[in-house]
């Protein structure tokens, strides 16, 4: 066919991507003309790839990618959706078993182009935005949106294509992105004119190839530039020495939400969900609309009924024809549904935006699509697991004692560690046990590059992740990030990468001197080896590291808590909390422990550190039972005596009881400690009182809003109170005991305690003490002599 010469002027369709008004349009127009070819806008390396379009497994929203062998980082887009024009040219000439080609620059070019200057591309979008096209006719109509133009001129046009010529909307576009274009010129955009010379080439070689008329589906922008006489020797010169690199494409699973965003074709729009409505709504588009969102508020527990619809749609209609428009647009839907449907609030409003007007919809692809071999057994694993990926946001539970969950796990661990984050941990509702595990999963379109980026470690995810784990604990310079990595081999259970990272492991903590250092990274090692034994993974090398640095921290962090200031005290008061927790989950063969309460006692009756950090390492040694509670009240009153500096005594306070969950009901459940606090907090000076407010506040507005409540009307009751066995006369008056604190008893009130023990025993179900059934008063419950009380502490213990 070379020597045929060429067929009548092209088919110039201009479109808007992502448009489906523009899809409507255009297969109304290749339904009129019947083209013998059909060019699209994109990459010629997807011809490869259109036959997969008519697939089964194929469904949009899908995108091609492009991404440079041996670089997977460098790579584009090419999204397309159901009511994207280009996606509705590419099925009706399948249909029609017409060729259909794509004509752009290849990838090949584009991706080998160098990044653009800063301040070029800065240029370059703010001329963008000042001869944009859309924004220039909607303002000459008198609009002052252009996307509510758009919807009025072309996405209301409906689907009657036949009552009129078809053609005549692309040849009125047309008129009007020439004219836009001799206005302001075409040199605003450098890479547009390769690349319609590039186009112009390709519709040259169909015509001559083609007898019958050919159709281009194309940006509008580009359809002056398409229809200008040029030659091709100029066309030929502008593409002359472009860089070329060698090119792989694919396709990829795409989402509205991806499309709502400018990527691929630079035309993000903000309500794809919308858009898919208008396109698949054959009639009665806005009725059908209020239906799909009364559904959506009703599954949400909102009261929502069949008047509430009626009653939306007419708002809708009214506001349109108040608004002079020829149909209800997405701004008159939305306000109706505010008005009727949310009561007026935005806040349902917001999901009726996130679930609907951008949607939730994750495109799939065929398995024939050419993918990395990491991704095909990324695929085959997720079948496998039954862990299918949704764009929408869900949390994952996992039970590691079963196969299925531990194999999830580790899959979901092993993208982690090769930058695939499709799942984050989370906090779950069984997330306090070590079998347990949370996870937020949703799958990004992204996801696929990064998959194709780390195709370069391995071609199965087991592979790949124990290589770039390796290489990671080989480039590694912080004794932290090694042990971070050891905690991930673990949990991704990555047995060939372990003893990589513990020969980096072992000699970066043999380097390191810093106790900051050593103290930061024995908790990701305490975890690894409580993870180790739930997955039963060996991890005796680890444990050996784990104890050799925990007796360094022994030795190192006194002489490091000296002399802080506010900063280094809370960094180190972090430390000595996270250093606490690791120890309490290591082996204790060697009497690890017991050193670590005497490294809390040395700190907590130094006047030489930092307050916060006293006050923490007393609160340490209390909640384990290694200091008395006339003990930890003797320290408590050093610290808070006149003598200390208020701001010293108020970061004291903080340590000791803040911080921590569940920190302030130390002080609730003992009112010797809290009367402390309040003596002195009620001694403070006047004008050293605004110092060490702020701390204050810190601390206590941090707890829970029931204790904060107990605190205080503790403190309201004030001194007076407190009875003990004997100190309550037959009249029931209360009388402080003698030597008893100011407030507080001097010791349990047997006789009130035994009161509770008829519901206790109801609780427990078990006999306790004796065999009197009591009505709450204490008589029949016990004796009065506090052996009912000990009774129910066996009990209880």
């Amino acid at each position: 066919m070379t020597g045929r010469m060429a067929s009548a002027a092209p088919l110039l369709l201009g479109v808007r991507h992502h448009g489906p008004g523009s899809a409507r349009a255009v297969l109304a127009a290749l339904d009129a003309v019947v083209p013998e070819a059909v060019l699209i806008e994109g990459p010629p390396e997807g011809d490869a790839l259109l036959a997969l379009a008519g697939d089964a497994g194929m469904r949009p929203p899908v995108a091609l990618l492009a991404h440079v062998v041996g670089d997977p980082g460098r790579a584009a887009f090419w999204p397309m959706a159901e009511f994207s024009p280009e996606w509705g040219a590419i099925r009706w000439a399948q249909r029609h078993e017409v060729p259909v080609r794509f004509m752009d620059l290849p990838a090949a070019h584009s991706l080998a182009m160098p990044e653009e200057d800063p301040e070029e591309r800065a240029a370059e979008e703010s001329a963008a935005v000042r001869i944009d096209p859309i924004g220039v006719l909607a303002e000459t109509a008198g609009y002052d949106d252009a996307e509510r133009w758009w919807e009025d001129v072309v996405e209301h046009r409906g689907s009657g294509a036949g009552e009129g010529d078809p053609l005549a909307p692309f040849a009125a576009l047309a008129e009007a992105m020439e004219a836009l274009r001799e206005t302001y010129g075409d040199a605003a955009f450098p890479r547009d004119r390769i690349r319609e010379a590039y186009m112009r080439i390709q519709l040259r070689s169909a015509r001559k190839e083609f007898e019958g008329p050919v159709a281009v589906v194309c940006g509008a922008w580009h359809v002056p530039a398409l229809a200008v006489k040029t030659t091709v020797a100029a066309d030929r010169a502008l593409l002359k020495a472009l860089p070329k690199v060698k090119a792989e494409m694919t396709w990829v699973p795409w989402t509205h939400r991806r499309l709502a965003r400018h990527s691929g074709y630079g035309a993000g729009i903000e309500s794809p969900g919308w858009y898919g409505h208008l396109f698949s709504a054959d009639d009665r588009p806005v009725e059908r609309w209020m239906t799909k969102v009364a559904r959506l508020l009703r599954d949400e527990d909102r009261m929502v009924s069949s008047a509430h619809v009626i009653e939306a749609v007419r708002l809708a209609a009214t506001l349109a024809a108040l608004r002079g428009r020829p149909l209800p647009g997405l701004t008159e839907t939305t306000d109706a549904v505010r008005a009727v449907m949310c009561e007026g609030s935005d806040v349902p409003l917001l999901l009726v935006r996130d679930r609907l007007v951008v949607g939730e919809v994750l495109g799939e692809v065929p398995d024939a699509a050419p993918a990395v071999p990491l991704q095909r057994d990324l695929t085959r694993t997720q079948r496998t697991l039954r862990l299918r990926p949704e764009a929408v946001e869900r949390d994952l539970d996992l039970d590691l004692r079963k196969e299925t969950d531990a194999a999830r796990s580790r899959l979901l661990h092993r993208l982690r560690l090769l930058g695939v984050e499709w799942g984050e941990p989370a906090r779950g509702r069984a997330s306090t046990g070590t079998f347990r595990e949370s996870w937020r999963l949703r799958w990004e379109p992204e996801l696929s590059l990064r998959v194709a980026e780390a195709g370069m470690w391995g071609t199965t995810v087991l592979s790949a992740a124990t290589a770039r784990a390796a290489s990671q604990a080989v480039s590694a310079t912080a004794l932290a990030a090694v042990t971070g990595l050891a905690e991930q081999c673990l949990l991704a259970e990555l047995p060939d990468a372990l003893p990589v990272v513990m020969r980096a492991l072992a000699d970066r903590a043999a380097l390191d001197t810093d106790v900051g250092h050593l103290a930061g990274a024995l908790p990701a090692l305490a975890r690894s080896l409580r993870y180790g034994t739930v997955r039963s993974t060996g991890t005796a090398a680890l444990g050996e590291v784990a104890v050799g640095l925990a007796e360094r921290i022994c030795v190192g962090l006194p002489p490091a808590c000296t002399g802080l200031d506010a900063e280094g005290a809370s960094e180190m008061r972090a430390h000595v909390e996270g250093v606490h927790t690791a120890i309490g989950l290591l082996p204790d063969t060697t009497g690890l422990r017991e050193r670590w309460s005497e490294v809390l006692r040395r700190l907590s009756g130094r006047d030489s550190v930092a307050g916060l950090i006293r006050g923490r390492a007393v609160r340490l040694l209390l909640d384990d039972g290694r200091l008395a509670e006339d003990e930890t009240a003797q320290l408590m009153g050093l610290a808070l005596s006149p003598a200390a500096l208020p701001a010293d005594a108020a970061a004291w306070i903080e340590g000791f009881v803040g911080g921590a969950s569940g920190a302030g009901t130390l002080l609730v459940h003992d009112e010797r400690l809290l009367g402390l606090v309040d003596a002195w907090l009620a001694g403070v000076q006047t004008e050293a009182f605004t110092d060490v407010l702020p701390l204050l506040r810190r601390t206590f507005s941090a707890y829970e809003p029931g204790v904060r409540r107990t605190l205080g009307e503790l403190v309201r009751r004030g001194p007076g109170d407190g009875v003990t066995d004997g100190a309550r006369g037959d009249s029931g008056a209360s009388h402080p005991a003698e030597g008893a604190a100011p407030g507080f008893g001097a010791g349990l009130d047997l006789e009130r305690a035994d009161a509770v023990l008829p519901v206790v025993r109801l609780l427990l179900g078990s006999g306790i003490g004796g065999s009197g059934s009591g009505s709450g008063s204490g008589s029949g419950a016990g004796s009065g002599d506090g052996r009912a009380v000990n009774d129910l502490m066996g009990a209880v213990g």
